[in-house]
């Protein structure tokens, strides 16, 4: 059947995420005290149109070079230079925006920063036994570029706020990052998923409603795991910042955390390896360990709980080995992953990663990825994170973001286990992610998994959001679903290649290499 030709958008949704910009949704809160508006509000229906890009969008700066500027045209917003132009974080410069590296807490840059955190705390080791970092309120993410040369995976995250377009310009500039919000439910993270947690000037009353949002993080982060906080009550000495910082010192003792180090303007401090310290504080102090049955891992829309989530009795997820070798060793979590009972997990998670590296090894040499500049990635069915570590094996100059969806066995905490970054995600539901943001989009048998659920056309206007101007998608699927998925794509003005799939356990799909144009 010959599907009409999709229009675009109105010129008004050029940096529309659908489920952030809900207005009548927002409306319709009783309270945005707690930052509800800031949470995700998904509209009954997806996009029936196609995004336009700016006026004069240009090809995005390779990598590395966009770290340090992108194209005024590709981000036209100059609320950040005016905000923050005496933080060093953002500059405008002719027709580019540029990035000297520093943030609010850190004018002179990330990288003497970080130095400075590490010599606080030696056993703060980045790119081995730190690996994984959650940086909340990002900024445009220069904390999270720095670590990415020390062999470090930040997930930057901050809201849609008045500060407009912070997390459009991170991935602009090819740093992983996603909107998302301390507010009112639990972030699509599994438990135990940092091993650092990062806050600098993040403007979060970390102690507000029984210290609510903090056990958010102390859920998301390692047993073992550290929290670094600059903020003005740290070194600030009048009577409403130190206020501030002996509730902070109290909740923290409450949760047993260890305040390992504060100096100038950063106290950094270390979550327990167990549960014994929670165990055995006194009868009545608050807040209470979270029930038996409260699992840490339940994501999506999920309220937060004045509660601490409990670690596993058996050490899982504690006792990950150091980069790069956690990124092959199957971790302990892997057992817990729900799946049927005779599949050798173990097994499959290794002949995964060799099946991918295989794959991707043919496409760097006979497809020329490697002249193709891909950086940001997004898997859309993750599974083990098997593609995005191979991506790694091939020394793909990309990182991936691996999303698990929320009908398929909880993967999410093996592949945080093995040093990678992903999210839980409803393909029903659109992805907090700005418009133009990824280079390319993998989704192997995704359509297939969830044609009784979501409607394929929204999942595609979807993926045309998310995706760059000769931007690249691979999709892999049944005969019968990629000729259904060939028609909306052309339908939507991407190119299409249709290729047989090579033999192994993938071998009954096509794939349908799309290309949408310039």
């Amino acid at each position: 059947m010959k599907i009409k030709k999709f229009r675009y958008c109105s010129e008004s949704m050029r940096e529309y995420i659908p489920c952030l910009d809900n207005v009548e949704a927002i409306k319709r809160l009783p309270s945005t005290e707690k930052g509800e508006k800031y949470e995700r509000h998904c509209p009954g229906e997806g996009l029936n149109c196609l995004v336009p890009p700016p006026k004069d969008y240009k090809k995005p700066i390779p990598w590395p070079k966009s770290k340090d500027e992108v194209w005024f045209n590709n981000v036209p917003h100059d609320r950040l230079v005016e905000d923050k132009g005496g933080q060093n974080w953002i500059t405008r410069d002719g027709d580019k925006f540029k990035f000297p590296g520093g943030g609010t807490q850190f004018i002179h840059g990330a990288d003497q920063y970080l130095d400075q955190i590490s010599q606080m705390v030696p056993e703060i080791t980045f790119g081995k036994h730190i690996r994984v970092v959650l940086d909340v309120g990002c900024g445009v993410a220069s904390f999270g570029a720095a670590l990415l040369s020390r062999n470090v995976m930040t997930m930057s995250i901050a809201p849609k706020d008045v500060h407009e377009n912070q997390i459009q310009f991170a991935l602009e500039r090819g740093v992983p990052a996603m909107v998302a919000a301390f507010a009112t439910h639990r972030l699509l993270y599994p438990s135990q998923a940092f091993d650092l947690i990062h806050c600098s000037r993040c403007r979060i009353n970390w102690t507000r409603d029984d210290g609510i949002l903090l056990l958010e993080v102390n859920r998301m982060l390692r047993a073992g795991g550290y929290f670094a906080w600059a903020a003005q009550p740290v070194y600030k000495h009048e009577e409403s910042l130190q206020e501030a910082w002996k509730e902070m010192e109290d909740l923290t003792t409450r949760i047993c955390w260890e305040l390992v180090k504060k100096e100038g303007y950063i106290a950094i401090w270390r979550k327990p390896m167990n549960n014994s310290c929670y165990i055995g504080r006194e009868a009545g102090i608050q807040p209470p360990l979270c029930d038996a049955n409260d699992h840490p891992d339940r994501l999506r829309y999920v309220n937060l709980k004045a509660c601490i989530s409990r670690l596993p009795e058996n050490g899982y997820g504690s006792n990950v080995t150091a980069w790069p070798a956690r990124l092959e060793d199957p971790p302990d979590r892997l057992q817990a992953v729900e799946m049927d009972a005779y599949i050798a997990k173990k097994e499959i998670f290794k002949a995964e990663t060799k099946y991918w590296v295989d794959i991707i090894q043919g496409f760097v040499h006979v497809f020329h990825w490697r002249k193709l500049g891909i950086r940001n990635v997004m898997d859309m069915r993750a599974g083990f994170g098997g593609f995005a570590a191979a991506m790694i094996d091939q020394q793909m100059d990309s990182w991936v973001m691996n999303v698990v969806p929320v009908t398929e066995p909880n993967t999410l905490p093996v592949i945080y286990d093995r040093g990678l970054i992903g999210v839980a995600h409803d393909w029903c539901e659109p992805f907090d992610t700005y418009p133009r943001t990824y280079d390319l989009l993998h989704a192997n048998g995704l359509f297939s998994a969830e044609k009784n659920r979501c409607n394929m056309t929204s999942i595609l206007l979807e993926m045309d959001r998310m995706l760059r101007p000769g931007g690249l998608a691979y999709i892999r699927d049944l005969k019968s679903i990629i000729e259904e998925i060939a028609e909306i794509t052309k339908a939507m003005g991407w190119h299409n290649d249709l290729r047989d799939t090579p033999d192994g356990p993938y071998a009954s799909q096509k794939m349908l290499m799309c290309r949408k144009l310039d």
